[in-house]
């Protein structure tokens, strides 16, 4: 992932939503800022935008080039159409007791495998019904899953991935964005 050279108080703005805030910490592929509203927001660089002082735009991102064409058409009389939803995110639970019946069986690692074929199965599903979206609640534990999971995901060009909401998941889980190829 790419640092776009966001700072800590830049003031930045979603891509595709009304959102704008402050930053107030950047990590190494996603940028972490406060709303006006007091809200804190966790996104990928990809998503996010400076909106003050100088602009720094990659003009060969493809979601921010088509921001840009959309907004940039002029608008269509008559009846606007619906806004799309944003589509839910895809729940996937690795707990090893809802793969497999019995684990007294299996290694460690022999756990560690199945939950990571699963893992792998559920995203290549995700990119064949078009599923933007999916949550991987992993746990906590020691992180063994954690990072093989983050060393499969880098395996596909087309996935960013974050920890998912804290509010609704805790530290455990990690989202995941399938971006169109």
């Amino acid at each position: 992932m790419k640092n776009k050279n966001f700072l800590i108080g830049d003031k930045v703005e979603l891509i595709d939503d009304d959102v704008s805030g402050i930053v107030t910490k950047v990590e190494s592929n996603e940028v972490i800022f406060e709303t006006s509203d007091g809200f804190e927001m966790r996104v990928p660089f990809s998503l996010v935008v400076k909106i003050d002082g100088q602009l720094d735009v990659d003009l060969k991102d493809d979601i921010l080039l088509e921001k840009l064409k959309s907004d940039l058409n002029p608008k269509q009389k008559g009846p606007s159409p619906k806004p799309k939803r944003q589509q839910p995110a895809m729940e996937v639970d690795l707990h090893i007791h809802n793969l497999v019946d019995k684990t007294s069986h299996l290694s460690n690692f022999e756990m560690l495998n199945i939950q990571l074929e699963h893992s792998r199965k559920k995203i290549e599903f995700a990119m064949e019904k078009r599923i933007k979206r999916i949550v991987f609640i992993h746990g906590v534990g020691q992180g063994v899953l954690k990072a093989e999971l983050y060393t499969l995901f880098r395996r596909y060009d087309q996935i960013e991935f974050y920890d998912a909401d804290y509010q609704k998941y805790g530290l455990g889980a990690t989202e995941i964005y399938i971006y169109d190829q």
